[in-house]
């Protein structure tokens, strides 16, 4: 009994320590979004003060906030779309066929740091007059996402019968129209876990864009950094545009948490 009640009193501890190292980052930052500059210098005002809304006109009108919330989604959703259209049968025919020596080199795509391939992309794609424009953007973002669909819907596809598609083949189906019939309507939660991760690191992807974005195609990670001067930072605005960034992404997290969690362990227990 003494070591059960010692167990579970460290491991309220444990998480109630972890809880509030993730949020007290967040809370400080949405509180400092509300805040003046002078306000958030002043420690005695941490927690009492008088809200102001100037930090949020500043991002949505003066800093042109609205286009480069319209540049994100257009990017991570054309980056999602189109590696969800490639990566969902190339995840099936290296489940079906097995495919590993083809797995390994999406895996090591996967593992090069990005950071290793931006001198050669802005070489070629300089030279393509491509800098600036959102196609680069879209398949250099998709660099990140294609290998991520491909792994989260191998392991999805490997754990489906395949004597589903056997049956469905012995009814008078071809061999695609049994993928399309049977195998992808089931793989659906696969997909749709694929896709929202896929468009999360993709809403928060800044070196690419960084890189690569022009002053027209800049998204909202590279825009954080227009707050930022030489001589002083301008906190109040660059908090408001953080949690600008940041809210939408949590908020699609918490409605879709169910789809992510059933997604990711669906591979694991078919089959």
């Amino acid at each position: 009994m003494k070591t059960s009640l010692g167990f579970r009193i460290f491991r309220t501890v444990a998480l109630v320590v972890v809880v509030l190292s993730l949020v007290a980052p967040l809370v400080w930052m949405v509180a400092a979004s509300f805040k003046t500059n002078v306000d958030i210098y002043d420690t005695s005002k941490a927690l009492i003060f008088s809200p102001t809304l100037d930090n949020y006109g500043t991002v949505l009108q003066q800093a042109n906030y609205i286009q480069f919330i319209g540049n994100s989604l257009w990017v991570a959703f054309a980056a999602t779309v189109l590696s969800l259209l490639l990566g969902v049968p190339a995840a099936y025919s290296m489940s079906r066929f097995n495919m590993r020596k083809s797995a390994l080199v999406v895996l090591m795509a996967r593992v090069i740091p990005g950071v290793s391939l931006l001198v050669p992309w802005y070489y070629v794609f300089s030279n393509l007059r491509m800098v600036g424009g959102f196609s680069v953007l879209i398949l250099s973002h998709m660099f990140v996402s294609l290998p991520l669909i491909v792994y989260i819907m191998m392991g999805f596809f490997d754990g489906l019968p395949d004597e589903l598609e056997e049956a469905a083949q012995v009814d008078g189906l071809t061999p695609i129209g049994a993928f399309r019939r049977v195998t992808l309507p089931l793989s659906v939660p696969g997909i749709a876990t694929a896709g929202i991760l896929s468009f999360i690191f993709s809403w928060n992807n800044f070196m690419f864009a960084l890189v690569l974005s022009g002053a027209d195609t800049k998204t909202l990670p590279v825009a954080i950094f227009d707050f930022v001067g030489y001589a002083s930072i301008d906190w109040g605005g660059l908090m408001a545009a953080t949690t600008v960034v940041t809210l939408p992404i949590m908020i699609i997290a918490l409605f879709v948490q169910k789809y992510i969690v059933s997604g990711l362990t669906a591979g694991a227990t078919k089959g």
